[in-house]
C-alpha cells in the first residue's frame, strides 16, 4: 500500500507539471505520513544527502565548464577539429563530433556542449548547404559524449549515490575509452548520412593553419590533463581538482585568450549557482525519496521480479538497460541517478557487474534519454539553438540513435572497454 502511495503520488505530481525535486519530496512526505513516521526524518535525509564532500566538486566543474564556453575555448576546439576531420564528405559533421569530444573533456556538460557546438557550427553548416535537422541531430547526440569523457559532474552524483567503494577517479578513467568509442560510431553515422545526402567535402587548411589552431587550443585542452594528471598522481582529490580547474580556466581566460571580462565572469557565476542549486535540491529530495524506497524494500521486490523472469547476467543487464532507457525519456539525469542507483546497483552486482562499470552503463543509458522525447533536454536545447522544430529532427535522428544503442551494447557486454584503464591506473 505504502509503495503504491510513493509511486502514485510521484506520477500524479509529475503529470501535473510539478518540478521533479518537489514531486520527489511530495511523494516521500506522503509515504512517511502513511507510515506514521515523524516528518523530521524527511529533512534529516535531505540534509544527509547533500552533506557529502564529493558533491562539492559539482559547482566547481559546472562553473569551469561555463567559463570555458563563454571564454571562447569551444571556438578554438572547433578549429582544431575542422583541421583534423573537415576534409571528408560532410566534414562539418565529423568536426562537430570531434569538437564535442574535446569540449566534453574540458566541460563535462552535455547541455553546454550542445549549446556551444550548435552556436559555433550550426550556422556554418547551413551556409555550406547542410540541412538544419542534420546539424541539430549531430550536435545533440555528440553532446552525450561529454557525459562519458571526464570530467563529468553526473559521475560525481553516481559515486555519491553508490556509496563507499566507488571512486570518482576510477569513473573518470572508465569513461575515456567508451567515450571515444561512442564518438567514433557517431562520426561513422554522420559520414554515412552525409554521403547519402550528398553534402560537400571540406578542404585541408594546410599544416601551418593546423599547427596554429592546435597550439592555440592547447591551453584549453590542458584543463583535462591537469585534472586527470593531478588525480592519478595523488596530488589532489577529484573535489580539489574541480577548484583547480576553475582557477586555471580563469587564468587562461584572462591572460592567454584574453576573452574573459568581469561581466562574463559574473554571468558564469550566476548561471553556475542556479544550476548547482537545482542539482542539489534534486539530490536532497531524491535522498529522502530513496530512503522511503529502501524502507519499503522496493529494490528487493524489483530484484525478485526481474530474477523471476531471468537469472542469467545477460538477461538481467538487458532488462536493467531497458528500464533505464525508458525512465531516461521521462526524467532528468541527476534525479534518476540518485533514485535508481540504490535500486539497480545491488541487482547488477549480484550478476557480477563491477559498480564502476555500471556507472558508465548508466551514463550512456540516461544520456540517450537526454536526446529522446518527451523530456530530451539536450535535444530541445539543440533544436532551440539550431532553430529547427523538434518534430523535424525526430524524423531523421534514428541513425544516430542506432549508433548510441550500439555503443551502449558494446559498453554493457564488453567490460574491458570501461575497466582496463581503472585496473591499470586507478
Amino acid at each position: 500500500m505504502e509503495l503504491a502511495i510513493l509511486i502514485g503520488v510521484l506520477l500524479i505530481l509529475m503529470a501535473l507539471g510539478v518540478p521533479v525535486a518537489f514531486a520527489l519530496l511530495g511523494s516521500a512526505i506522503a509515504t512517511f505520513i502513511a507510515l506514521d513516521f515523524p516528518l523530521q526524518v524527511v529533512f534529516h535525509r535531505m540534509a544527509a544527502g547533500m552533506s557529502l564532500f564529493t558533491l562539492m566538486a559539482i559547482p566547481f566543474f559546472i562553473f569551469a565548464g561555463d567559463l570555458m564556453y563563454r571564454a571562447g575555448i569551444a571556438d578554438r576546439l572547433v578549429r582544431v577539429a575542422d583541421a583534423c576531420f573537415g576534409r571528408s564528405r560532410g566534414g562539418l559533421g565529423q568536426v562537430t563530433v570531434g569538437a564535442s569530444m574535446m569540449f566534453g573533456a574540458v566541460s563535462g556538460s552535455a547541455i553546454a556542449s550542445a549549446s556551444a557546438m550548435g552556436s559555433a557550427l550550426g550556422p556554418l553548416m547551413k551556409e555550406q548547404g547542410y540541412d538544419g535537422d542534420y546539424a541539430v541531430n549531430v550536435t545533440s547526440t555528440a553532446a552525450i559524449v561529454g557525459l562519458l569523457i571526464p570530467p563529468s559532474h553526473n559521475m560525481i552524483v553516481y559515486a555519491a549515490s553508490a556509496g563507499k567503494g566507488v571512486s570518482v577517479g576510477d569513473l573518470f578513467l572508465a569513461g575515456i575509452v567508451p567515450g571515444v568509442l561512442t564518438g567514433i560510431l557517431l562520426m561513422v553515422v554522420a559520414w554515412l548520412v552525409a554521403v547519402k545526402r550528398g553534402y560537400p567535402k571540406g578542404k585541408f587548411p594546410g599544416w601551418e593553419q593546423f599547427t596554429r589552431a592546435f597550439v592555440w587550443a592547447i591551453p584549453g585542452l590542458m584543463t583535462a590533463i591537469i585534472i586527470m594528471g593531478g588525480i592519478l598522481s595523488g596530488m589532489f582529490t577529484p573535489t580539489e581538482s574541480s577548484a583547480i580547474a576553475v582557477i586555471y580556466t580563469i587564468a587562461i581566460g584572462l591572460f592567454v585568450y584574453r576573452s574573459l571580462d568581469l561581466k562574463t565572469f559574473l554571468e558564469c557565476a550566476q548561471q553556475s549557482v542556479r544550476v548547482t542549486a537545482m542539482i542539489m535540491m534534486i539530490v536532497a529530495a531524491a535522498s529522502a525519496f530513496g530512503y522511503a524506497v529502501a524502507i519499503l524494500e522496493a529494490p528487493t521486490h524489483l530484484a525478485n521480479m526481474i530474477t523471476s523472469l531471468t537469472s542469467h547476467p545477460i538477461g538481467v543487464l538487458l532488462i536493467v538497460n531497458l528500464l533505464l532507457l525508458i525512465l531516461g525519456t521521462f526524467m532528468d539525469m541527476s534525479p534518476l541517478i540518485v533514485i535508481t542507483t540504490p535500486i539497480f546497483l545491488p541487482l547488477v552486482m549480484a550478476a557480477g557487474v563491477d559498480p564502476t562499470h555500471f556507472g558508465i552503463i548508466m551514463m550512456i543509458n540516461l544520456g540517450i534519454g537526454l536526446v529522446t522525447p518527451p523530456v530530451g533536454a539536450v535535444l530541445f536545447v539543440g533544436s532551440a539553438v539550431g532553430k529547427v522544430p523538434i518534430e523535424k529532427t525526430i524524423k531523421t535522428i534514428w541513425p544516430f540513435y542506432l549508433a548510441l544503442v550500439i555503443a551502449l551494447l558494446f559498453i554493457t557486454f564488453v567490460p574491458a572497454l570501461s575497466m582496463t584503464l581503472p585496473n591499470m591506473l586507478g
